[in-house]
Protein backbone atom coordinates (compact mmCIF):
# COMPACT_ATOMS: atom_id res chain seq x y z
CA UNK A 1 0.00 0.00 0.00
CA UNK A 2 1.15 3.56 -0.54
CA UNK A 3 0.82 6.83 -2.36
CA UNK A 4 0.82 7.11 -6.11
CA UNK A 5 0.59 10.70 -7.32
CA UNK A 6 -1.07 14.04 -6.83
CA UNK A 7 -4.54 14.20 -8.36
CA UNK A 8 -7.19 16.55 -9.57
CA UNK A 9 -10.88 16.12 -9.03
CA UNK A 10 -12.09 13.36 -11.40
CA UNK A 11 -15.25 15.28 -12.29
CA UNK A 12 -15.88 18.63 -13.99
CA UNK A 13 -16.14 21.06 -11.06
CA UNK A 14 -17.81 23.76 -13.12
CA UNK A 15 -20.69 21.32 -13.67
CA UNK A 16 -20.70 20.28 -10.02
CA UNK A 17 -24.18 20.56 -8.45
CA UNK A 18 -22.67 22.69 -5.67
CA UNK A 19 -20.09 24.58 -7.73
CA UNK A 20 -21.43 27.82 -6.28
CA UNK A 21 -19.39 26.98 -3.17
CA UNK A 22 -16.19 27.28 -5.19
CA UNK A 23 -14.70 30.53 -6.32
CA UNK A 24 -14.22 31.31 -10.03
CA UNK A 25 -10.48 31.24 -9.40
CA UNK A 26 -10.75 27.68 -8.08
CA UNK A 27 -12.93 26.52 -10.96
CA UNK A 28 -10.36 27.80 -13.45
CA UNK A 29 -7.80 25.49 -11.88
CA UNK A 30 -9.66 22.41 -13.05
CA UNK A 31 -10.40 21.39 -16.63
CA UNK A 32 -13.89 20.31 -17.63
CA UNK A 33 -12.91 16.73 -18.32
CA UNK A 34 -11.88 13.83 -16.13
CA UNK A 35 -8.15 13.70 -15.58
CA UNK A 36 -7.56 10.34 -14.02
CA UNK A 37 -7.06 6.98 -15.61
CA UNK A 38 -6.97 3.54 -14.10
CA UNK A 39 -4.45 0.87 -14.97
CA UNK A 40 -5.92 -2.36 -13.62
CA UNK A 41 -2.87 -4.44 -14.44
CA UNK A 42 -0.61 -2.38 -12.20
CA UNK A 43 -3.22 -1.67 -9.50
CA UNK A 44 -2.29 2.01 -9.55
CA UNK A 45 -3.65 5.34 -10.71
CA UNK A 46 -2.12 8.13 -12.71
CA UNK A 47 -3.34 11.69 -12.33
CA UNK A 48 -2.28 15.28 -12.79
CA UNK A 49 -1.47 17.94 -10.27
CA UNK A 50 -4.31 19.88 -8.71
CA UNK A 51 -3.27 22.39 -6.08
CA UNK A 52 -5.23 25.60 -5.90
CA UNK A 53 -6.27 28.21 -3.39
CA UNK A 54 -9.83 27.95 -2.10
CA UNK A 55 -12.08 30.90 -1.46
CA UNK A 56 -12.87 31.39 2.21
CA UNK A 57 -16.33 32.78 1.49
CA UNK A 58 -18.02 29.57 2.58
CA UNK A 59 -15.53 28.04 5.03
CA UNK A 60 -14.07 30.74 7.23
CA UNK A 61 -11.74 29.34 9.85
CA UNK A 62 -12.93 31.88 12.37
CA UNK A 63 -14.64 35.23 12.31
CA UNK A 64 -12.41 38.06 11.23
CA UNK A 65 -9.91 36.08 9.17
CA UNK A 66 -9.58 36.93 5.49
CA UNK A 67 -8.92 34.85 2.39
CA UNK A 68 -5.25 34.48 3.30
CA UNK A 69 -6.31 32.14 6.14
CA UNK A 70 -7.59 29.57 3.68
CA UNK A 71 -5.66 26.41 3.04
CA UNK A 72 -4.08 25.05 -0.06
CA UNK A 73 -5.45 21.58 -0.59
CA UNK A 74 -4.13 18.80 -2.76
CA UNK A 75 -5.18 15.21 -3.20
CA UNK A 76 -3.37 11.95 -3.61
CA UNK A 77 -4.91 8.73 -4.77
CA UNK A 78 -4.05 5.70 -2.66
CA UNK A 79 -4.26 1.97 -2.89
CA UNK A 80 -4.68 0.47 0.57
CA UNK A 81 -4.52 -3.17 1.58
CA UNK A 82 -2.63 -5.99 -0.06
CA UNK A 83 -3.25 -8.49 -2.82
CA UNK A 84 -6.92 -9.26 -3.39
CA UNK A 85 -7.81 -6.93 -0.51
CA UNK A 86 -6.46 -3.90 -2.35
CA UNK A 87 -8.96 -1.04 -2.52
CA UNK A 88 -8.96 2.58 -3.61
CA UNK A 89 -9.17 5.72 -1.53
CA UNK A 90 -8.54 9.47 -1.75
CA UNK A 91 -6.54 11.56 0.69
CA UNK A 92 -7.22 15.29 0.68
CA UNK A 93 -4.40 17.17 2.41
CA UNK A 94 -4.18 20.75 3.56
CA UNK A 95 -0.89 22.14 2.25
CA UNK A 96 -0.80 25.50 3.98
CA UNK A 97 -1.28 25.54 7.78
CA UNK A 98 -1.85 21.79 7.92
CA UNK A 99 -2.74 20.96 11.51
CA UNK A 100 -1.45 17.39 11.13
CA UNK A 101 -4.74 15.79 12.16
CA UNK A 102 -6.31 12.92 10.25
CA UNK A 103 -10.03 12.57 9.54
CA UNK A 104 -11.60 9.37 8.21
CA UNK A 105 -14.71 10.11 6.14
CA UNK A 106 -17.14 7.24 5.48
CA UNK A 107 -19.39 7.90 2.48
CA UNK A 108 -23.04 7.27 1.84
CA UNK A 109 -24.21 4.54 -0.55
CA UNK A 110 -23.13 6.55 -3.61
CA UNK A 111 -19.51 5.95 -2.78
CA UNK A 112 -16.23 7.78 -2.45
CA UNK A 113 -16.25 9.11 -6.03
CA UNK A 114 -19.55 10.94 -5.60
CA UNK A 115 -19.16 14.67 -6.23
CA UNK A 116 -21.05 15.74 -3.09
CA UNK A 117 -18.87 13.55 -0.90
CA UNK A 118 -15.68 14.86 -2.49
CA UNK A 119 -16.86 18.43 -2.19
CA UNK A 120 -17.47 17.94 1.52
CA UNK A 121 -14.12 16.21 2.08
CA UNK A 122 -12.34 19.00 0.23
CA UNK A 123 -13.98 21.63 2.39
CA UNK A 124 -12.99 19.79 5.57
CA UNK A 125 -9.40 19.64 4.30
CA UNK A 126 -9.57 23.37 3.58
CA UNK A 127 -9.74 23.85 7.35
CA UNK A 128 -6.34 22.26 7.86
CA UNK A 129 -7.15 18.53 8.07
CA UNK A 130 -6.00 15.44 6.21
CA UNK A 131 -9.16 13.67 5.05
CA UNK A 132 -9.12 10.04 3.91
CA UNK A 133 -12.14 8.79 1.94
CA UNK A 134 -12.00 5.02 1.30
CA UNK A 135 -13.97 3.12 -1.33
CA UNK A 136 -16.29 1.19 0.99
CA UNK A 137 -17.95 -0.61 -1.93
CA UNK A 138 -14.90 -1.83 -3.85
CA UNK A 139 -16.00 -0.18 -7.09
CA UNK A 140 -19.68 -1.10 -6.75
CA UNK A 141 -21.54 1.85 -5.19
CA UNK A 142 -25.27 2.28 -5.49
CA UNK A 143 -26.13 4.13 -8.68
CA UNK A 144 -28.81 6.77 -8.74
CA UNK A 145 -30.48 5.33 -11.82
CA UNK A 146 -30.87 1.85 -10.30
CA UNK A 147 -34.31 0.54 -9.36
CA UNK A 148 -35.07 0.81 -5.65
CA UNK A 149 -36.44 -2.71 -5.88
CA UNK A 150 -32.86 -3.93 -6.21
CA UNK A 151 -31.49 -2.01 -3.23
CA UNK A 152 -31.64 -4.76 -0.62
CA UNK A 153 -29.98 -7.20 -3.00
CA UNK A 154 -27.21 -4.69 -3.68
CA UNK A 155 -26.76 -3.96 0.01
CA UNK A 156 -26.57 -7.66 0.86
CA UNK A 157 -23.63 -7.94 -1.54
CA UNK A 158 -21.70 -5.41 0.56
CA UNK A 159 -20.45 -7.91 3.13
CA UNK A 160 -20.33 -6.24 6.57
CA UNK A 161 -17.14 -8.10 7.52
CA UNK A 162 -15.40 -6.91 4.36
CA UNK A 163 -16.54 -3.31 4.85
CA UNK A 164 -15.39 -3.38 8.49
CA UNK A 165 -12.04 -4.82 7.43
CA UNK A 166 -11.52 -2.05 4.88
CA UNK A 167 -12.37 0.57 7.51
CA UNK A 168 -9.85 -1.03 9.88
CA UNK A 169 -7.22 -1.01 7.14
CA UNK A 170 -7.95 2.67 6.48
CA UNK A 171 -7.70 3.43 10.19
CA UNK A 172 -4.39 1.62 10.50
CA UNK A 173 -2.99 3.54 7.55
CA UNK A 174 -4.00 6.82 9.16
CA UNK A 175 -2.54 5.77 12.51
CA UNK A 176 0.76 4.92 10.83
CA UNK A 177 0.71 8.12 8.80
CA UNK A 178 -0.34 10.65 11.44
CA UNK A 179 -0.62 9.27 14.98
CA UNK A 180 2.49 7.06 15.13
CA UNK A 181 4.55 9.92 13.73
CA UNK A 182 3.46 12.07 16.66
CA UNK A 183 1.68 14.53 14.40
CA UNK A 184 -1.88 13.79 15.45
CA UNK A 185 -2.78 12.56 18.94
CA UNK A 186 -6.22 11.32 17.90
CA UNK A 187 -8.12 10.84 14.67
CA UNK A 188 -11.56 12.14 13.85
CA UNK A 189 -14.25 10.24 11.97
CA UNK A 190 -17.21 11.52 9.92
CA UNK A 191 -19.95 9.34 8.47
CA UNK A 192 -22.88 10.04 6.14
CA UNK A 193 -25.96 7.81 5.94
CA UNK A 194 -24.55 4.29 5.34
CA UNK A 195 -21.22 5.60 6.59
CA UNK A 196 -22.93 6.93 9.71
CA UNK A 197 -24.05 3.44 10.66
CA UNK A 198 -20.50 2.18 10.08
CA UNK A 199 -19.17 5.05 12.18
CA UNK A 200 -21.13 3.75 15.19
CA UNK A 201 -19.71 0.26 14.69
CA UNK A 202 -16.18 1.60 14.24
CA UNK A 203 -16.24 3.75 17.37
CA UNK A 204 -17.75 0.94 19.44
CA UNK A 205 -14.90 -1.32 18.39
CA UNK A 206 -12.21 1.34 18.77
CA UNK A 207 -13.34 2.42 22.27
CA UNK A 208 -11.24 5.59 22.18
CA UNK A 209 -7.98 3.92 21.16
CA UNK A 210 -7.39 5.94 17.99
CA UNK A 211 -10.47 8.08 17.40
CA UNK A 212 -11.05 11.07 19.63
CA UNK A 213 -14.33 12.36 18.17
CA UNK A 214 -17.11 11.40 15.78
CA UNK A 215 -19.61 13.25 13.58
CA UNK A 216 -22.59 11.23 12.34
CA UNK A 217 -24.78 12.79 9.66
CA UNK A 218 -28.17 11.05 9.53
CA UNK A 219 -26.76 7.57 10.03
CA UNK A 220 -28.80 4.67 8.68
CA UNK A 221 -29.22 1.16 10.06
CA UNK A 222 -27.43 2.09 13.25
CA UNK A 223 -27.27 -0.48 16.02
CA UNK A 224 -28.11 1.68 19.03
CA UNK A 225 -27.11 -1.14 21.41
CA UNK A 226 -23.50 -0.38 20.44
CA UNK A 227 -23.71 3.15 21.83
CA UNK A 228 -22.74 2.04 25.35
CA UNK A 229 -19.40 0.85 23.98
CA UNK A 230 -18.49 4.20 22.43
CA UNK A 231 -15.96 6.03 24.58
CA UNK A 232 -15.72 9.38 22.77
CA UNK A 233 -18.21 12.20 22.12
CA UNK A 234 -20.33 11.95 18.98
CA UNK A 235 -22.14 14.79 17.23
CA UNK A 236 -25.34 13.55 15.59
CA UNK A 237 -26.80 15.77 12.84
CA UNK A 238 -30.14 15.04 11.18
CA UNK A 239 -33.39 16.50 9.93
CA UNK A 240 -36.66 15.99 11.80
CA UNK A 241 -38.34 14.64 8.65
CA UNK A 242 -35.87 11.86 7.99
CA UNK A 243 -37.56 8.42 8.20
CA UNK A 244 -34.19 6.72 7.74
CA UNK A 245 -32.75 8.32 10.86
CA UNK A 246 -35.43 8.82 13.55
CA UNK A 247 -34.58 11.55 16.04
CA UNK A 248 -35.72 9.34 18.93
CA UNK A 249 -32.95 6.84 18.17
CA UNK A 250 -30.38 9.64 18.09
CA UNK A 251 -31.53 10.93 21.48
CA UNK A 252 -31.28 7.44 22.95
CA UNK A 253 -27.78 7.00 21.58
CA UNK A 254 -26.70 10.40 22.86
CA UNK A 255 -27.76 9.42 26.38
CA UNK A 256 -26.05 6.04 26.15
CA UNK A 257 -22.78 7.50 24.94
CA UNK A 258 -22.71 10.56 27.17
CA UNK A 259 -19.24 12.16 27.32
CA UNK A 260 -20.51 15.42 25.86
CA UNK A 261 -22.27 13.88 22.86
CA UNK A 262 -24.84 16.08 21.16
CA UNK A 263 -27.81 15.81 18.81
CA UNK A 264 -28.48 18.70 16.42
CA UNK A 265 -31.80 18.49 14.57
CA UNK A 266 -32.81 20.77 11.71
CA UNK A 267 -36.54 21.34 11.35
CA UNK A 268 -38.28 20.62 8.07
CA UNK A 269 -35.42 18.67 6.50
CA UNK A 270 -35.20 15.08 5.39
CA UNK A 271 -32.31 12.84 4.47
CA UNK A 272 -28.97 14.09 3.08
CA UNK A 273 -29.71 17.81 3.40
CA UNK A 274 -26.28 18.62 4.85
CA UNK A 275 -24.21 17.37 1.91
CA UNK A 276 -26.87 17.29 -0.84
CA UNK A 277 -29.01 20.40 -0.27
CA UNK A 278 -31.83 20.78 -2.79
CA UNK A 279 -33.29 24.15 -1.83
CA UNK A 280 -32.11 27.55 -0.55
CA UNK A 281 -33.41 26.63 2.90
CA UNK A 282 -31.46 23.36 2.93
CA UNK A 283 -28.42 25.18 1.59
CA UNK A 284 -28.48 27.63 4.49
CA UNK A 285 -28.85 24.92 7.11
CA UNK A 286 -26.20 22.81 5.36
CA UNK A 287 -23.77 25.69 5.82
CA UNK A 288 -24.69 26.00 9.48
CA UNK A 289 -24.28 22.24 9.99
CA UNK A 290 -20.83 22.41 8.40
CA UNK A 291 -19.77 25.17 10.80
CA UNK A 292 -21.16 23.25 13.79
CA UNK A 293 -19.17 20.20 12.69
CA UNK A 294 -16.03 22.24 12.07
CA UNK A 295 -16.14 23.79 15.54
CA UNK A 296 -16.85 20.37 17.08
CA UNK A 297 -13.79 18.85 15.41
CA UNK A 298 -11.60 21.84 16.22
CA UNK A 299 -12.50 21.83 19.91
CA UNK A 300 -11.93 18.11 20.36
CA UNK A 301 -8.95 17.47 18.12
CA UNK A 302 -7.01 20.73 18.27
CA UNK A 303 -7.90 22.94 21.21
CA UNK A 304 -8.29 20.21 23.87
CA UNK A 305 -5.18 18.35 22.72
CA UNK A 306 -2.86 21.10 23.92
Amino acid sequence: MGLTSTLSFPFPLKDHPRSHFLSPALLRCFPSSKLWTYNHQRCSYYTKNAICKVSCSQVKLEEGKDDEACELVNGVELMLGEGMDCFRSYLFKAVKNNNGTGILLLSDIFGFEDSSTRDFAYRVACNGYNVLVPDLFRGDPWKKDQSKANFEKWLAAQAPDRVAKDINTSTKWMVDEFVAAGISKKLGIIGFCFGGGRLVETLAQDQGTYFGIGVCFYGTRMDKSLAVHIKVPVLFVSGDNDPLCPVGILNDMEKSIGRGSKVVVYEGHGHEFAHRPESPEEDEDAEEAFLVMRNWLNEALLVSSY
